[in-house]
């Protein structure tokens, strides 16, 4: 996989919310303003990217070559946990605003589908790259890329919700049914991409 390949991939063909569907609970929890959105993409691209840099070593050259590699799961967890944890600390004394602002969501990146699910789709698409260098560029390149594409739905469905709110919705439509209705388009619209594989 070419690397125009990767990043046009992990951000709109494949995108992890859009397409996969995954991540949905903070997409639909933390997108209610823009600001919100932003920095919650921003902790789960560092979470994501981090999370690579040491699962797919861990994988690589301690699971694997020891015949362990049921336990990547259970190792991927702990390594996101304490980035999660990291990075709650860090907000919590950095920015507080934004941390009261994502509030529960951001304890809830650890187990965040999209994140360990970029870390297992890792090892399953680079570790038979040519050299361990080349799976692990391609590996933090994906993750990265995933990250933003995370980050383009947050924010583009936060958008939405914000013009939402001046819109003229009927009551029955109000609240719930009318994020997820307009989740639901924001999907079909990356639809599109589909065709770009």
């Amino acid at each position: 996989m070419s690397i125009l390949g990767i990043m046009l991939s992990a951000i709109l063909t494949d995108n992890f919310v859009l397409s996969k569907f995954m991540g949905c609970c903070p997409f639909l929890g933390v997108s209610k303003k823009i600001s919100a959105s932003i920095g919650m993409g921003a902790a789960v691209i560092f979470v994501m990217v981090c999370s690579t840099a040491i699962t797919y070593p861990i994988y690589m050259l301690l699971l694997l070559p020891r015949s362990l590699a049921y336990l990547q799961t259970m190792a991927f967890i702990l390594v996101i946990a304490l980035f999660v944890q990291l990075v709650e600390i860090v907000l919590k004394k950095l920015l507080p605003p934004l941390y009261r602002a994502l509030g529960v969501y951001l304890p809830l990146i650890t187990t965040n589908c999209a994140v360990l699910g970029v870390t297992l789709l890792n090892v399953d698409h680079f570790a038979s790259s040519a050299t361990f260098m080349e799976g692990y560029g391609k590996a933090l390149l994906y993750a990265l890329c995933a990250g933003i594409g995370f980050t383009l739905a947050l924010v583009l469905f936060a958008g939405v919700r914000e013009r939402m709110e001046y819109a003229d919705i009927p009551k029955a439509f109000k609240g719930i049914p009318a994020t997820l209705v307009a989740a639901s388009i924001v999907s079909l619209s990356f639809l599109a991409f589909s065709g770009m594989s």
